[in-house]
Parts: C-alpha cells; structure tokens; sequence
C-alpha cells in the first residue's frame, strides 16, 4: 500500500481553517466570546511588550476557556493594530501537524509572512506539549532570537514539568487558568442582566483585605445562587453560561438539568479525557484504567487524609507507583494536596496529606454521582469546604504562597494560608455556630496566628478577629470568597507586571489601549 505524503497544499488547507482571520479580516465572534476572563484582557499586553519578550504559556485543566483565552487574545492583538498576516494559530494535536517538526512548521510561516524582530509574528501554539521536543525549539525561538512572540496552552503541566526545567528559565512565563472563582462565575452568569457582586478592593496582603471588609455585610441571595451552582456546575465558562438546548438567553435550566449536563461533560471531557489521554500521551503509563480507579478512591476521600499504603494496596500497585499516579492527577489540575502546618519543613513531610479537587463538581462527576449531593447535608458541607479551600488555593498559586491545614492529636484546623507577610488561618463550617476548639488550639499552639484566625459560614457576621479577646474572628461565606476572588486577580495583575491595569474601570481595560511603538505600522 502507498504511504500518504502531505502536499503544501493539505498544509494550507490546515492553516486557512485554523486562521479564519487571514482571508475574512476578522475573527468569527463564536470563537471569542466578549466576556472575558481577567487573563484574557491583559495577556496580549505581554506579547506585545518590548521589555525582554518570553513566550507565554496558559496551563490549566481541560474546558477551563484556554483556547478563548488565546482567540480573544487574538482579537486584542486585531483591535490594536497587529496586521492578520501576521497572527497565526497552530493547533498542534492535529494529526497532520503531529508529524511535522515544531521548527519546521514555524520556519516556513515565518519565511512566507516576512516577519523580523521589529515586525515579530505572534504565534498562538494551542495545546504545544504535542509537539516533539517543543521545549527546545521554545529555546531555540529565544535564544536565536527568532522573529516571534509565542502564547501557547497546554492541558495540563504534566508535560511541562517532564521537560528539561531549565529551558523555560528567562524564556516564557507560566499562566495558570483555573476554574472560576465566585466572583467570575457570577459575572459570567449574570452578565446579560448587568447584575455583579458587591465589589472587594484588594489591599496587598489577603490579611490587609481581610481587615477592611465592611463590618455590616446584608446577604446577597444572587450571589449565594451563584455559589451554588459553582459548585454544583463547575467553575467552567461554558458550563455556567449554557442556557439551554437553544441557548436562549430567556431559557435558564433547572439547577436539577444543569448539574446532570455538566456531569455528563465533565466526565468525559475533564475525566476521561485526562486518564486516557492528556496524561498517557504526557507520561507513557500503560495502564490508565488503575489511574481512573485511583482518581474514584480520591474523590470518595476528598477533604479527608489519604493513605497511600492503603491505597496502594487496594489498587494492587507498589507506593511509588501510586506516588507517581497521584503526581500526575495533581499535574493535570484534576486533585491537589495539602501538607500539615508545622514550623519544621521535615515534620511537614512526614505527616499525611489532605486531599481536595480543584473543583468538586469535577469529584461528582467522577463519582458519577447525579443529583444525590443536592439533598445530603453532610456531603453539602463536604463540598462546601473543598469550594472555599480551592478558592484559597487558587490565590495562593497566583501569589507564590504556601497553603496547608493543621492537626494535632483530634484538633483540625482546615486552612492555613502561609503568607510570610501575615499567615492566616480559616475553619470552614455551614453553620456561624460551629465550635471553635480547633482554632483555639491553634493559636494556642502558634500565637502569631491570634488575631489572624477566622471561621467561615454562611450568615456569618464580619468579626475582626484581632478585636477579639480569643484572638478568633468570624466572615461570612460568601464576601470571604469573594475577597479572595479580587486578591487572586490581584496576585495575577502582578505576576503579569501589570498592576497598573487593576485601578483602571473595567470597560477602560477592555477598551484597546494606544499603539505600542512596535507594532504601529500596518501592512
């Protein structure tokens, strides 16, 4: 039988239908939704940035919006002047593009669009880790100082981190798009109706935002709505914006159908799709059926301490094996751990770890678990404290910050958000009236955290903790997950080297800016 050998013209087709704004002049607007997410209105200003370009990678899990991200990216770039011929997008799990050398592919764009380093070619890589050896040619891109700028996605950093880390040292920039937050799933939800949460202005530690909420915070009910179904739904923008089999704006689905429908994708496209494929094609294991069984033991422990001796035995795989397996799940955004909080880092290695799921409609639809956790008490409270614990988490990966629980003997404590500027503590509970004898042994047991502790709940009052004679304040749920909302942004303004942008209006920062210098002239 004749083998197939792709002609330039199978690659011209790939590239006319994956870059529709090279012969339209515009991007098709199903492609870049006008809501954006916050990462999606500043990452372009760091392609375009001539202070020491680097690449720029989006990391995340599955269905998160990282491929919006990089189109309405391309429709910044568009709105400020970037010639189309200029703005290319390859997405490298074609099976075409497979087989062709990253190099290879990015020389023959350039040659053909005359690109120089004045004149850069912005390069839009989606899901790059398919590409064979797409680490070095990153370096190469760098270090010869080829004539583009690359924003590239990947759906999980379980490649990344297999990858010589050295590479990317000096020469790209990681971005993590997590699930949304409260604040972001309510504007996403609610944007048609021009309805958004009361508004949190970060201060520069969590502990200062903290310490300025407003002492009278009346209950918002769209706003708790909108916390029930971030976690029920999941913090994915398609998810939270479906209204229906029509897409009716005037349609809005039950909260019964919407969680059923979102189980059904996630376990497919978040499950399933990185057991049996992002992380074997990432790592080579072989048996990828053990991986599922393991991420079923997870989420039926989520918030609790994992064994792995038990574990591993009842998967019937030595410890490293489950060590490695545990790596990967977290790598790929689907679980992540926490270590307890102790003033001795080998102490911290040596007790077991908490288990939680970056979003816990993700651990029911692993669970496959339909509508049972909507009239459960005990498993709401279980998901109650593994949404606030991932919002925390979330702020914490933006801003470099360590975040574990706390236990000795029977106190627990569930968060301890290690800010070497001000660490905090927080005890999660569905009820104001929950007891307090785990962070009354905690600040007994480490006195910087009084003053600096707080219980979290639903109809909370806000309780300055450093006014308190216990050294233990109160907040409610919601205007707590919201503070951490606008301190993760804040975190994140920073990280890109923006935070200029934070105190501009929102519709300022949408607007395009003025021409940066390097891109002025047109084509």
């Amino acid at each position: 039988m004749a083998t197939w050998t792709p002609t330039r013209d199978d690659f011209r087709g790939i590239y006319r239908e994956q870059n529709p704004w090279h012969t339209s002049r515009g991007l098709p607007s199903g492609l870049a939704p006008q809501t954006e997410r916050t990462l999606a209105t500043l990452l372009w200003r760091k392609l375009i940035s001539d202070r020491a370009p680097r690449h720029q990678i989006v990391l995340g899990p599955r269905r998160v919006g990282k491929t919006t991200v990089l189109y309405q990216t391309v429709r910044h770039l568009l709105a400020n002047g970037v010639p189309t011929g200029k703005i290319w997008w390859l997405r490298l799990d074609h099976p075409l593009l497979l087989e062709s050398s990253l190099g290879d592919l990015v020389d023959a764009i350039v040659e053909g669009s005359q690109a120089t380093v004045e004149r850069p070619l912005y390069l839009m890589l989606d899901e790059i880790v398919y590409a064979d050896k797409w680490d070095l040619w990153l370096k190469t891109f760098h270090d010869d100082r080829w004539p583009v700028r690359v924003a590239a996605t990947s759906s999980g950093s379980a490649a990344l981190r297999k990858q010589r880390h050295e590479s990317g040292v000096g020469r790209w920039d990681e971005h993590h798009l997590m699930p949304c937050l409260l604040d972001e799933s309510h504007m996403l939800m609610s944007h048609a109706e021009s309805t958004s949460p009361p508004r949190t202005h970060p201060a520069e530690t969590l502990a200062d935002t903290l310490a300025a909420l407003p002492t009278t915070h009346p209950a918002d009910d769209r706003t708790a709505r909108s916390r029930e179904i971030l976690m029920m739904v999941g913090g994915y923008p398609q998810l939270l914006t479906h209204r229906g089999p029509a897409n009716d704006a005037k349609s809005v689905p039950t909260l019964e159908d919407w969680v059923l429908e979102s189980q059904q994708v996630l376990r497919s496209d978040a499950v399933e799709r990185a057991v049996y494929k992002d992380i074997p094609q990432a790592t080579g294991i072989d048996s990828p059926a053990t991986l599922e069984r393991l991420l079923y033991m997870l989420a039926a422990a989520v918030t609790g301490i994992i064994s792995p001796k038990n574990l591993s035995q009842d998967l019937g795989i030595s410890q490293p094996t489950f060590d490695r397996y545990l790596t990967h799940l977290e790598q790929t955004y689907l679980v992540f751990t926490l270590t307890n909080y102790s003033g001795s880092e080998p102490a911290i290695q040596r007790r077991g770890r908490k288990l939680y799921f970056w979003d816990s409609a993700v651990r029911n639809a692993a669970l496959q678990r339909g509508l049972a956790p909507l009239s459960d008490p005990v498993e709401q409270g279980t998901l109650l404290e593994n949404l606030v614990t991932a919002t925390v988490k979330s702020l914490a990966v933006h801003a470099g910050i360590r975040l574990h629980y706390w236990r000795e003997g029977n106190r627990e404590v569930d968060l301890i958000y290690d800010d070497p500027r001000q660490p905090l503590a927080f005890e999660v509970a569905s009820s104001p009236n929950h007891h307090r004898r785990g962070l009354a042994a905690l600040v007994e047991r480490h006195p910087h955290l009084r003053g600096h502790s707080y219980l979290i709940a639903p109809q909370a009052e806000v309780i300055r903790a450093d006014r308190e004679r216990s050294g233990i304040g109160t907040l409610p749920l919601d205007a707590f997950l919201l503070a951490v909302g606008a301190q993760a942004r804040h975190a994140m303004l920073g990280r890109l080297g923006l935070p200029q942008v934070l105190r501009q209006p929102a519709a300022q920062r949408n607007r395009p800016s003025p021409m940066p210098s390097a891109i002025s002239s047109g084509e």
